[in-house]
């Protein structure tokens, strides 16, 4: 969960995480203006260094950051033409074990690693992964752009795609007509559309959104978050769950409520960064780095790229939300870069 307060115009952004039985606690200040959609002024833009950087920059990992993956490798291929890139979408799941082969530059993820993943990872290596938190994505629930629902609770989500109903519901919610649609809509099933196991976005939706609970089996697995995007604009009474960045003009993405009786919350920026959109949360990149170690110049300078002006309007341009000053600047120290 991602939590933002106010206080004199400006807002701590915070983070908690679990790694291996450590509860870890990211805070940052951020000013107001990066509360709407907009790169933290405090972030400089990239400068490239002298000398050769050069060689193969490989993501393994995430779809969901597939195409912010080739607007970071376009855009630094602009300062080092001689960079060679690929990246391959195969879900968050492939990434840990790619970077522990070492058949990947970078682990693109859009969930945090799991503690077997980490200890598999510090087995091999001695030392944990590093993650990068590189950007704040909206999980959207989204519906074909003729749908007339307003918005659904958590509840109603988990009722929706849950075979387990961990939120509570009493009943299983299968047509537009139990949620109050009436007219045409009143009998029509709903088609559901989703991810499959070793997404990130699966996992998440999973945790968060069915409370820990179980996918029903009628939900069409698709194999990436643009299939889902496209499977529900082709489907007058679907509805489907992808990153914000994956939103076209023929689905809406509807506002979510944290509880059935609570406000419902549109995935915008500005709520996102509030914390009071219920489903934000980091996108990262991971690296293997040795703690004390000194990155050769291909990681260090495409992470010091993402992490900059430059790097973060490249996550503006995908239609997410870029990290702050404070967060970029704390990514850096750790893996060794002032």
């Amino acid at each position: 969960m991602l939590f933002c307060t106010t206080s004199n115009r400006l807002h701590v952004f915070t983070r908690f995480v679990l790694i291996s039985g450590i509860l870890l606690l990211f805070t940052s200040v951020i000013p107001d203006i990066a509360c709407a959609q907009k790169v933290d002024p405090e972030l400089k833009p990239y400068e490239p260094v002298g000398g050769e950087v050069a060689g193969s920059l490989k993501g393994v990992g995430s779809d969901t950051m597939n195409n912010l993956m080739a607007l970071w490798t376009e855009g630094f291929k602009n300062f080092y033409p001689s960079v060679r890139e690929g990246i391959e979408g195969k879900g968050s799941s492939s990434a840990p074990p790619a970077l522990m082969e070492g058949t990947s530059t970078f682990g693109p993820m859009s969930r945090p690693w799991k503690p077997s993943e980490i200890d598999a990872f510090k087995d091999h290596f001695g030392y944990p992964p590093t993650v990068i938190p590189s950007a704040i994505d909206m999980l959207a629930v989204y519906v074909h752009k003729d749908n007339p629902i307003k918005g659904l609770s958590l509840q109603q989500v988990d009722a929706i795609f849950s075979k387990n109903r961990n939120g509570g519901m009493k009943k299983p919610i299968m047509t537009w007509g139990e949620l109050g649609l009436t007219g045409e809509w009143q009998d029509k099933p709903i088609s559901l559309y989703g991810r499959n196991s070793a997404s990130g976005t699966y996992g998440y939706f999973k945790e968060h959104a069915l409370f820990k609970g179980d996918f029903k089996s009628t939900v069409k697995e698709q194999p990436g978050s643009s299939s889902v995007v496209q499977s529900v604009a082709s489907d007058k009474y679907g509805i489907g769950y992808s990153g914000i960045g994956y939103k076209t003009a023929d689905v809406l993405a509807i506002p979510i409520g944290a509880s059935v009786d609570g406000e419902l919350i549109a995935p915008e920026a500005s709520n996102a960064y509030s914390g009071a959109y219920p489903l934000s949360r980091f996108l990262y990149l991971s690296v293997n780095y040795k703690p004390g170690s000194e990155l050769e110049p291909l990681r260090r300078e495409f992470l010091k790229y993402v992490l900059s002006a430059t790097g973060q309007g490249d996550v503006l341009k995908d239609g997410y939300l870029p990290v702050t000053q404070k967060i970029a600047q704390k990514s850096l120290i750790s893996i060794g870069v002032e």
